[in-house]
């Protein structure tokens, strides 16, 4: 598997329902360091995520035009575009997203997204 498959798969990972549920797994999946910044501009640290990644209904989503660039061998950014759909609405938003991901002791973590939703 090439690292643009491994973190796109990382990411597909952070979407599941199952793990986004999981303290252990997204203490595992994000760096302590992450920072999140919301379409609104609000911050986020990773302690805020997991806490808000746990208390959300389940949410389906469909990721299109992924792609990767190599920032270093250690560091990638991944941009993508989702369309999520909260279970039971049928309100669907869409958004552009951007992720840098950080190989620390051979581990890949998210040490950065920021979101922003889309407007039709």
């Amino acid at each position: 598997m090439g690292i643009s498959e491994l973190i796109k798969a990382l990411e597909l990972e952070l979407l599941q329902p199952e793990v986004r549920r999981s303290k252990k797994r997204l203490n595992e999946l994000i760096a302590d360091d992450f920072v999140e910044i919301s379409s609104s501009g609000k911050e986020y640290n990773k302690a805020d995520v997991i806490n808000d990644l746990a208390s959300q209904n389940e949410i389906k989503f469909s990721v299109q035009n992924f792609s990767t660039i190599e920032i270093s061998p250690e560091t990638i950014l991944a941009t993508y575009e989702v369309e999520k759909e909260i279970s039971g609405s049928n309100v669907k938003v869409n958004s552009s997203r951007t992720s840098i991901w950080k190989n620390k002791d051979g581990e890949w973590q998210i040490v950065f997204h920021q979101g922003k939703d889309k407007k039709f």
